[in-house]
């Protein structure tokens, strides 16, 4: 018997009987209705015992392109559920649209997924009334997209050659009552896309695929570690003192010690409390809070990649820098560059590497000897309407190289050479001590990891230390505070460390080329909604 397949005008996102009726409130209404309606026939709405043998990709690899006969009755071979997308009418047939986890279209990194076709995640499933069985017919009267359905069936080809699903039962597993939006995607709707993450993924399946995406990145990066001898560890969410970077916290207090708490900034310092105790290769993969500015690039909740190496310093952590972004391009992407903004981005190693000065002078700001000089860094400052008088050394130097260089650093950079007094925690150069021996990696215009040999002499921690406070008692929110503990723990002896630190927030953006950090964060913070 020959099958009819459906035209894709022909597929519609709501009931016509229920777009005669206008406003929410009446869709719900009449959504409700039907639930009502199916108990009054002891069909249960919400039942739970319909279990899947398959799932959609299961399915569609089971028989991939191989030719199907159109057979008159279909059998139960197959037992699916999932989401229904799309609703076809057709006299006594029924053209159906399913979606589950399993088949998400493949993300390569361009910001919004291949988009080609926009079903191929969706499984079709064909309907013919005669077949279905009289509690089976009642529940397909009252189907809505956005319904989740278990169905029975066999495996068959339309005339076009699309693998079907040939149901001979549908169960309602759970009846939607909100509607899906009609029209999703577009800027005006960007804000209620974070806000209804939930709505977001059901709808939008190179979404799904990003945070697909995501959590491969994370279980790439563990086995990395792992594989290289590094030990995953916990260290507290709450800190008597707001330590390991240089950042405004968030405070809260705990009752029954009396006392207030900040939300970790970072977890260097504990970290490190590790290594000194003979913990020699230790990472966590943490959640960091920071009460500073929202913008596409920051978020006041996210997540980092810190681990510290024994007996390594600043430049065995750029090699690590180079394996893991280039790993991670290898394993997780194909192989393929990004592409931010219409612009490739050349993932290839060796990266480029230059000191902080020299990408100043490099990219249209003074020269190296001038911008250590105060009175000409001060006037380039003025020159872009900076105060530089009130800065210091490296102030003046890193508000420079903010303007000048970091926007031009596409291609993956390594910038090094960083002024020790914005660099609490960096062990000096030997051959310079206004500078310390750390670097930061900048790709598409954004630094994405920080790392440095560290400081272990506990009387030149103090001195920084005292420095800083000099800095935040001179009104400097961010200036880190004194830690006598950690400076405790220094004088028991940590060995010659390296550190490395890298927001897997943006480590993510950039190689799903998304365009906002609220765009890999599953539940970004949100302004009240009104």
């Amino acid at each position: 018997m020959s099958k009819p397949s459906p035209t894709s005008s022909s597929v519609v996102a709501q009931d016509p009987q229920i777009e005669t009726e206008t406003g929410l409130d009446a869709l719900m209404q009449q959504r409700q209705r039907k639930a009502d309606q199916l108990r009054e026939l002891s069909i249960s709405p919400y039942p739970n015992t319909f279990r899947p043998n398959c799932t959609v990709a299961q399915f569609t690899a089971q028989y991939g392109a191989d030719a199907l006969e159109s057979h008159g009755d279909p059998a139960p071979n197959h037992l699916l559920a999932g989401r229904l997308m799309a609703v076809n009418r057709m006299g006594k047939a029924m053209f159906l649209r399913i979606q589950d986890a399993s088949l998400t279209p493949a993300t390569a990194p361009s910001g919004e997924g291949d988009g080609a076709d926009k079903k191929a995640h969706l499984l079709q499933i064909y309907v013919r009334r005669e077949h279905m069985s009289p509690i089976a017919l009642e529940v397909l009267t009252r189907l809505d997209v956005g319904d989740i359905i278990g169905v029975a069936g066999s495996a068959m080809r339309t005339r076009t050659g699309e693998l079907t699903l040939y149901a001979c039962d549908i169960t309602l597993l759970t009846k939607s009552l909100r509607p899906l939006p009609e029209k999703w995607h577009g800027l005006a709707d960007v804000e209620k896309r974070y806000r209804q993450r939930y709505v977001d993924l059901i709808v939008n399946p190179h979404v799904r695929a990003v945070f697909i995406k995501r959590s491969e990145i994370m279980t790439w990066l563990r086995a990395y570690l792992m594989g290289e001898g590094f030990l995953e560890v916990e260290t507290p969410m709450m800190h008597p003192i707001a330590g390991g970077a240089a950042a405004r916290p968030f405070v809260t207090h705990h009752n029954t010690l009396d006392t207030d708490l900040y939300l970790r900034i970072a977890p260097e310092l504990y970290l490190k409390r590790l290594v000194v105790g003979g913990l020699e290769r230790v990472f966590e993969i943490n959640r960091n809070f920071r009460n500073e500015g929202m913008s596409t690039r920051h978020n006041p909740e996210f997540t980092m990649l810190e681990f510290y190496e024994a007996y390594a310093d600043y430049q065995d952590m750029m090699h690590r820098a180079e394996a893991i972004v280039l790993g991670l391009k290898k394993d997780v992407f194909n192989d393929v560059n990004p592409v931010i903004e219409g612009r490739e981005v050349p993932l290839m190693g060796p990266f480029a590497r230059m000191t902080m000065l020299e990408a100043i002078a490099a990219h249209g700001g003074p020269d190296v000897d001038a911008s250590q000089d105060a009175a000409k860094a001060c006037a380039a400052l003025k020159a872009i309407g900076i105060d530089g008088t009130r800065l210091s050394f490296g102030q003046r130097i890193a508000a420079l190289f903010e303007h000048f260089a970091e926007p031009n650093l596409w291609a993956p950079t390594f910038i090094y050479d960083f002024p020790a007094d914005i660099s609490p925690l960096s062990r000096r150069r030997d051959t310079n001590a206004q500078f310390v021996d750390r670097f930061e990696l900048f790709v598409a215009g954004r630094e994405l990891a920080n790392a440095f040999s560290e400081l272990n002499d506990p009387l030149d921690q103090r001195q920084r230390f005292e420095a800083q406070l000099t800095q935040k008692e001179a009104g400097d929110a961010e200036a880190h505070a004194m830690d006598e503990d950690y400076l405790r723990a220094l004088e028991h002896g940590m060995p010659p460390t390296a550190g490395f630190g890298m927001g897997i927030d943006r480590l993510v953006m950039l190689l799903t080329a998304a365009p906002s950090i609220r765009d890999v964060i599953f539940f970004p913070q949100m302004r009240p909604e009104r």
